[in-house]
């Protein structure tokens, strides 16, 4: 039997309101965030990965280096991450995957080690989650089986949360602290 054939999915659709621009095009550590994500999923072993792009698109692509990805547009970003999801789900259709990483753009701590240590758990039925210190956080790895259902309760802010709560019994866990950080950047760190 081969080994399943994951998919990377970067959402980075955001406005970043807080950061006056889109957390796609906010710096840490001398990179766009959007670029540390890609490189992130691709340094995890992802094939093909699929960007979401949404406020200030034009601008994104204009600044950035998503070189390699297939890169897409959420034409209802504003209306929050779930269209994201939707879209980026959607776009990785087409291609011959068992399963897809989603990672947000905000998350820079997250590393290549915890996107390859989910692929793990990779397949057409998996679902897993990493966890910092028991919480929930990314990457989030779904199999290919789940994606229609994902989507459709994917609204608002609300990417997988909902699916992977109410198939709890299906998630695994899987401890990430000892090599990434999930901290989400929802504020700037001066604020």
């Amino acid at each position: 039997m081969s080994e399943p054939r994951i998919a990377g999915l970067l959402l980075a659709g955001g406005a970043g309101r807080r950061y006056g621009m889109p957390k796609a095009l906010v710096v840490v550590d001398g990179r766009q965030l959007v670029e540390r994500g890609l490189a992130t999923l691709r340094d995890g072993a992802c094939d093909p990965v699929v960007v979401v792009l949404g406020a200030e698109a034009q601008q994104v692509r204009a600044r950035t280096d998503l070189s390699g990805a297939t890169v897409t547009d959420n034409p209802k970003w504003h209306t929050g991450m779930g269209s994201s999801l939707r879209v980026g789900l959607a776009a990785l259709a087409t291609f011959p995957v068992d399963a897809v990483a989603v990672l947000l753009v905000d998350t820079p701590g997250v590393t290549a080690a915890a996107v390859r240590r989910l692929r793990g758990f990779g397949g057409r039925v998996g679902l897993a989650v990493a966890t910092y210190h028991g919480q929930p956080g990314h990457p989030v790895l779904l199999g290919r089986d789940h994606w229609s259902a994902v989507s459709a309760l994917a609204v608002g802010d609300v990417g997988a949360r909902r699916y992977l709560a109410a198939h709890g019994e299906l998630v695994t866990h899987v401890p990430c602290e000892d090599i990434a950080d999930g901290t989400d950047l929802d504020v700037p760190p001066n604020l």
